[in-house]
């Protein structure tokens, strides 16, 4: 019977779609930038440091493999991971927005779906963990809604008022009015809010409030994956500025975030396509006034992916291996020996261009010809080409 395993990452290869098996598989290849989400993983785990990285690579050479290594790495670490790639639906300028997206993306170690409400729903009234992130809420957080609306989804018994509570937690905010109905229907006295909450100004007590509730869980952190970051690229002058501020609260998180690791990863052309091109400096300087708080916190961002560590395009002899390793997961899908160099299956692949997955799919046809038709005919795999960054300026929504 031939491997599911081997067979899965043969079609992910093939589709050229990256998938968390294929990232384990390609982590491999990856030492150096391996050994730098470990540290900080480690730092997370094992001191209480938050922090991020951005890192970035041309297009196809495995930048969303690599976050799906760093995936990997932080669930054999005990540590919740949520992942999306960044975009128009999921906006880093609007963190209200992206943590809806993140909710929907959120992966506990060892789960078979998505998803944080059925921890949020075994939180019953009295609980050892619901009297302490009562506590947490009351006095941590810079409002305290979340305060009244757990004390009013653990006491509730209507089913519908504790399904939208439980929506609230993962994003579909609901309005305050329901919360006081609901509070002071069951406690008999009136919800005190401290102040009148907006999710435009206080939504960084929702993410505060779920790095915490990560680890009363008893895991050991928070790992949040941002793909496709290069995107902000399209995205208008005035947009850009608000993403990079947003971007540098991830990388440099208030103390508040327990034990939170963010990844970026942008397209290596984004230096040259948007930041040089846009002259994106003297913008941020324009934009927020030179000196102040948030102009620092964008040209720091700027200057973190100018910096980053880079996914250099592999050598002739690790394609040559990668290529190896493939030879032999294809043997094991299809439950053939193929036999055919290494050497042989990358002079096949020379032809359709520089890029990894370009590579690697010309590998699986020649691999499939030889298992179908035992020769090799022509492999038309075209060489990917990147898309254009071009400027859209949305307009701002500050919905409250």
């Amino acid at each position: 019977m031939f491997d599911f395993s081997a067979r899965h990452i043969i079609e992910a290869l093939r589709s050229g779609v990256p998938s968390r098996e294929v990232g384990e598989y390609f982590s491999e290849a990856r030492p150096g930038m391996r050994a730098k989400v470990e540290k900080l993983l480690e730092a997370a785990k094992e001191e209480n440091k938050s922090g991020g990285m951005v890192f970035k690579g041309r297009y196809g050479e495995g930048k969303t493999h690599m976050l799906h290594t760093a995936f990997n790495m932080a669930q054999d670490r005990n540590m919740v991971v949520s992942m999306v790639s960044l975009g128009k639906e999921t906006p880093i300028d609007k963190p209200w927005e992206l943590y809806r997206r993140l909710m929907a993306n959120t992966w506990l170690p060892g789960a078979k779906q998505p998803g944080i409400r059925e921890k949020a729903e075994e939180l019953t009234s009295g609980s050892s963990l619901t009297s302490e992130l009562l506590a947490y809420t009351a006095a941590e957080l810079e409002t305290n809604k979340l305060y009244f609306l757990l004390q009013a989804m653990t006491r509730t018994q209507d089913e519908e008022e504790r399904a939208a509570f439980l929506a609230d937690l993962e994003g579909d905010f609901v309005s305050p009015a329901l919360i006081k109905r609901s509070y002071r229907r069951i406690s008999g006295v009136p919800a005190k809010f401290s102040e009148n909450f907006s999710k435009t100004k206080h939504w960084r007590d929702y993410y505060f409030f779920m790095s915490h509730f990560i680890r009363q869980l008893g895991y050991d952190g928070w790992v949040i994956l941002l793909d496709e970051a290069e995107l902000i690229g399209r995205l208008g002058k005035k947009t850009r500025p608000k993403c990079y501020v947003r971007m540098q609260e991830f990388l440099k998180p208030d103390p508040r975030m327990e034990k939170t690791v963010t990844f970026i990863a942008f397209s290596e052309s984004y230096q040259a396509d948007v930041i040089e091109k846009r002259n994106e400096f003297q913008n941020m300087a324009d934009f927020y006034g030179e000196g102040t708080e948030e102009e620092k916190a964008a040209v720091s961002v700027l200057n973190a992916i100018l910096s980053a560590p880079e996914l250099a395009p592999l050598s002739r002899e690790e394609v040559i291996r990668v290529l190896r390793d493939v030879e032999q997961f294809h043997a094991l899908a299809y439950e053939w020996q193929p036999d055919v160099p290494a050497e042989d299956i990358y002079k096949a692949t020379e032809k359709g261009g520089y890029l990894l997955r370009t590579k690697l799919r010309g590998a699986i046809e020649l691999l499939d010809q030889l298992y179908q038709y035992g020769e090799v005919g022509d492999i038309r795999v075209g060489q990917l080409t990147s898309e254009s960054l071009e400027e859209e300026e949305l307009p701002d929504l500050e919905e409250k």
